[in-house]
Order: C-alpha cells, then structure tokens, then sequence
C-alpha cells in the first residue's frame, strides 16, 4: 500500500499520480520520504495537473455558500409551486401570489449564488490543474461556528505568499480537522493562476 504525501489518501498499487489530489506518488521504496512532518513538502508537479473537472463538485460540497443556496433553491421551488397552486383557485389567490413571489425570489437568489460559487470552485480547478507554485505559509486555523456541513463545523485555514514582491492571502475551507502539515505557522506550497494571484489555492487541496 502507498500513501499519498499530499492527502493521505492510501493506494492499493502503486501509480505516478494520486487519484484524490492529483500529486505525485512516491515509488514503493521512497514512500516515507518527505512525508513525516517537520520534512520539506514535495514541490508540486508541472502544469497541467491531472485534477479531474469533477473535483468542482467536491469542493461545493464543502461549500457553506454552495449548500446554502442550494436549500434556498429547494424551498423557492417548493414555495413556488405551492404559491402557483393556490393563485390558480381564484379563491385563495390572496395566499398563493405572496407565496408565489416569495418562492420567486427565493429560487432566484438560490440559483444565482449557487452559479457563482460554482463559478469560483471552477477558478480553483483551474488554479489546481495550471496553477504556478510559491511558497507560503499559514496564518490562521479557525473552526467556523457559524455553518455546520454533513453535522460538522467545517475548518478554515488562511494562507499567505508573495508574487514578484506583492504579498497576497487565500482560504480554504475544509471539513476535518487539518492534519500537522496545515498547522499554523507551517509552510505550504500555493498555486496561483499568473495572470490572477488572487486565485489561489493551497496544494494539494485540503
């Protein structure tokens, strides 16, 4: 068994790639090298990547945002539905138009926040697959209180780094409790889209 010195994600036989987090696989007698903690991370590997386009889709599942809008979208639905019943009997359409436009404005703002949060987790596909690396370093790790995702409290780690001089910070959410390399004052490897600094990510992706 090999385990992956970017995510920990265990393979049954060995491959050049992870299938998780797309980072290079030690051979069989390197697989402790650069992975306990203290060691120098691997450095990342050339554009482009192998992160699968899917990976979109499990970002937004750890999205705050993303389920939010989600459930705002089920309700407008369900609200709209509801509010369209009860227009149509003229008699109760006194109840039915506020639920109708209540619902309305619900499935709109759901469906626009949930485009743009998908629009952002492709931007960090992109910074995944083409991305440029800088070292940086993290700054914060905070438990969010304030969101519970699949009945946890999602964690969030903030990063900084440099680009020709020009200091920049990113954050990634993540749902469990991040492992000793994401420790605070730990350094990491961050990629960056050239032409956008402000699009970044920490790699391999929490």
């Amino acid at each position: 068994m090999i385990t992956c010195p970017w995510c920990g994600t265990a393979h049954l036989t060995f491959q050049s790639n992870c299938q998780n987090c797309g980072g290079p696989l030690p051979a069989s007698d390197e697989k402790n090298a650069s992975s306990s903690p203290g060691e120098a991370l691997p450095t990342p590997p050339p554009a482009p990547r192998p992160i699968p386009n899917r990976y979109v889709w499990r970002l937004l599942s750890r999205d705050g945002g993303a389920i939010a809008a989600f459930v705002f979208g089920i309700l407008g639905f369900i609200f709209s539905l509801v509010g369209a019943g009860l227009t149509i009997a003229i008699i109760t359409a006194f109840l039915g138009i506020p639920f109708l436009l209540l619902g309305i404005a619900f499935l709109i703002a759901g469906i626009w926040v949930f485009i743009f949060r998908y629009q952002n987790a492709q931007k960090v596909v992109k910074v995944l697959q083409d991305g440029l690396a800088s070292d940086g370093k993290i700054v914060s790790s905070e438990q969010n209180y304030h969101v519970r995702i699949r009945g946890r409290y999602p964690w969030v780690l903030r990063y900084q780094f440099q680009v020709e001089g020009q200091g920049y910070e990113g954050r990634v959410s993540v749902l469990n409790q991040p492992g000793e390399q994401y420790q605070v004052g730990k350094a990491a490897w961050i990629l960056y889209l050239p032409d956008a600094p402000k699009w970044n990510s920490i790699y391999p992706h929490p």
